[in-house]
């Protein structure tokens, strides 16, 4: 069952460096960096070949980023089974190679859970989807996870064979994910609102107190908010700091500042199929990862591919559900 972590059944992989070098995850950090944001670090996992990151002045290893938020899921797994945990399986992106794949093994290591199962999330996903839909691809047959999440993006094509799921081929985006379509949206209202007040954009963009830091992750937060809500509604408003107006966005606003990215998605798509298949229309497409709630997404993916996207109320889930049927790969 999916756990809760304060209320909520996603926790944000976010980390940030207390004073003491503690580092704390998920919504605590979010919340403490809107005074500190020199010591946070939004998404490990863009950073996992780097192999430290520097937070507050301090450089940490990236392993022991990854391996606060194993520990915070952890102890929320523990709490809920009031036990230890005695098996786990872990996700990674299809395209990790060993190296990547170590840094994951050595940071559950370090949180203090038992040897891990890996499984590439693109398989985790199709397993879970086929199962859910109730709608079984033929051995043979070609399916494409299309996985577009907060910071990455991922298309993988996958051939169903007698023993399950096979990676044919990947193509991944490390600068294509849901926080991209933000900084754009936070572009477009700079270009109408900078010019009125060019020392209060000047303070969103580039704050240098607490108050300013504040004020920037205020807006931040709220343009998501405002984006994930557009895949829901036509319009909505984002909230100007500094300016005090509502700043009205429609969706079609929205989708014409995400189509750049959505477009790069849609290529590397079609490169992996062109890569893994000689067959041009794969026999399914699943939307995977919250950004995959944009509208726009699944309407170019039909157009492209002539095939309706497979979608499930929770896309964000959808491989930490499919981690408990799939089978390593």
């Amino acid at each position: 069952m999916p756990l809760l972590f304060d209320g909520l059944p996603l926790l944000p992989s976010a980390v940030f460096a207390a004073d003491d070098g503690h580092l704390m995850v998920g919504n605590d950090a979010m919340h403490l960096a809107r005074t500190s944001p020199d010591r946070y670090e939004p998404a490990p996992k863009r950073c996992i070949d780097d192999g430290s990151v520097l937070l507050g002045g301090r450089d940490y290893p990236v392993v022991d980023l990854v391996s606060a938020v194993l520990s915070r899921v952890r102890d929320e797994a523990q709490r809920a089974l009031d036990g230890p945990v005695h098996n786990v399986t872990l996700t990674h992106p299809a395209a990790w190679a060993v190296h990547r794949r170590e840094v994951l093994a050595a940071a559950a290591s370090r949180s203090g859970l038992p040897t891990v199962t890996l499984v590439p999330e693109p398989v985790a996903a199709a397993r879970f989807l086929t199962s859910v839909t109730r709608t079984p691809i033929d051995e043979h047959a070609v399916a494409v996870v299309y996985d577009f999440g907060g910071g990455t993006f991922d298309a993988t094509v996958l051939r169903m064979t007698a023993g399950g799921f096979t990676v044919l081929a990947t193509e991944g985006l490390p600068d294509a994910g849901g926080v991209d379509v933000d900084a754009a949206l936070v572009a477009h209202i700079g270009a109408a609102y900078a010019a009125r007040d060019p020392e209060a954009w000047q303070r969103l963009t580039y704050p240098s107190t607490p108050a300013e830091r504040r004020e920037r992750r205020t807006l931040w937060d709220d343009v998501r908010h405002a984006k994930e809500m557009l895949s829901r509604a036509a319009s909505t408003t984002v909230h100007l700091p500094l300016f005090e107006h509502d700043v009205l966005i429609t969706r079609d606003q929205l989708e014409m500042l995400a189509r750049p990215v959505l477009d790069r998605t849609v290529t590397a798509t079609r490169s992996a199929l062109a890569a893994g298949a000689a067959a041009s229309t794969p026999a399914a497409v699943y939307l995977v990862g919250g950004s995959s709630r944009i509208p726009l997404a699944a309407t170019l993916l039909h157009r492209a591919f002539a095939v309706a996207p497979t979608a499930v109320d929770s896309p964000e889930t959808v491989v930490a559900e499919g981690a408990l049927l799939a089978k390593p790969a």
